[in-house]
């Protein structure tokens, strides 16, 4: 078996926590921040639009698309490259008025690019959210991270026992709310994709917690008078090459996606790549340490 980390090492995570849970800490209030002021990207999905993704010929720039339909007085548009550099991304706003208005808009975009284009553009995919399934989607998407939260607690409560469950949920929030500041920050889209990519992400952190999770019970169970500190830093150490060897072959994986998996899932793989990290982080630095806090055993008392 390949092993990144030596079976002897011992390295005091559990002393490092009044480092890591002021930056925890000021990195979630930093997170919250940046999605309240300055406002996550949100995708058709959510907010309601029409999306046409046409390709061009390699004599087509962007530019030339972009004069083509700025003059429609459909409201705002917006052009990206996508993937190829003879992909592009048209996004529409939501037009006033019922299903009617929105295809009028789609038609008199097809029939402007066609006619300035000829046969050099080519429709390949073209969506329509409205008001309505928007907002069914946004409160899909929230109850359906609620509802994973929920389980999660209860799976590990009934599992360990209640500070544990306490612990797991505390680093799953954390993680959700870095992944969510991140997407505020950069500007990425925000979307279905996401919403499915922040629930993989809570899935690989509860796995990780776990495994940390077991291997603490057992030694609570093995070493009875051991400080609770180093019997935190102890399990730690004895589960890091299992978490290093999973997060890199993870890392790896989600990198070739990234740089070589085409623009349409870019957005996934990055919330992805950006979760496990902070996932892996927050099994060790918040799932573990905060046990302490948390009477897990009470006759320990912290140095």
């Amino acid at each position: 078996m390949l092993r990144l980390i030596s079976d002897d090492i011992n390295i005091k995570f559990i002393r490092l926590r009044k480092f890591a849970f002021p930056l925890s800490l000021s990195l979630s209030i930093f997170s919250i921040i940046a999605v309240i002021f300055v406002g996550l990207n949100f995708g058709i999905d959510f907010k309601g639009g029409i999306l046409v993704e046409v390709r061009t010929s390699d004599n087509i720039k962007i530019n030339d698309i972009r004069n083509a339909v700025n003059d429609l007085n459909i409201g705002e548009v917006s052009i990206q490259e996508f993937g190829a550099k003879t992909d592009y991304l048209i996004r529409v706003e939501r037009q006033q008025g019922a299903d009617d208005a929105q295809q009028k808009a789609v038609e008199l975009i097809k029939a402007n690019l066609t006619s300035t284009f000829s046969d050099e553009i080519e429709y390949r995919r073209l969506e329509f959210v409205g008001p309505t399934v928007s907002r069914d989607l946004v409160f899909d998407g929230i109850m359906a991270i609620i509802c994973a939260i929920t389980a999660m607690l209860a799976y590990i409560w009934f599992r360990f026992e209640l500070p544990f469950a306490i612990g797991a949920v505390v680093a799953l929030v954390h993680d959700i709310i870095l992944t969510m500041g991140v997407f505020a920050i950069l500007g990425l889209e925000f979307n279905l994709a996401t919403v499915a990519a922040i629930l993989l992400i809570i899935g690989y952190s509860m796995n990780d917690t776990v495994v940390v999770y077991d291997r603490v019970r057992e030694n609570l169970r093995k070493f009875k008078k051991m400080n609770l500190i180093d019997l935190l830093d102890k399990s730690v150490n004895q589960t890091l090459s299992r978490t290093i060897n999973t997060t890199v072959t993870t890392i790896l994986a989600l990198g070739a996606l990234y740089f070589i998996g085409g623009q349409i899932i870019a957005d996934f793989a990055f919330a992805m790549l950006w979760g496990i990290v902070v996932g892996t982080y927050s099994s060790i630095f918040i799932a573990a340490t905060i046990l302490i806090y948390l009477n897990v055993r009470s006759n320990q008392k912290d140095n």
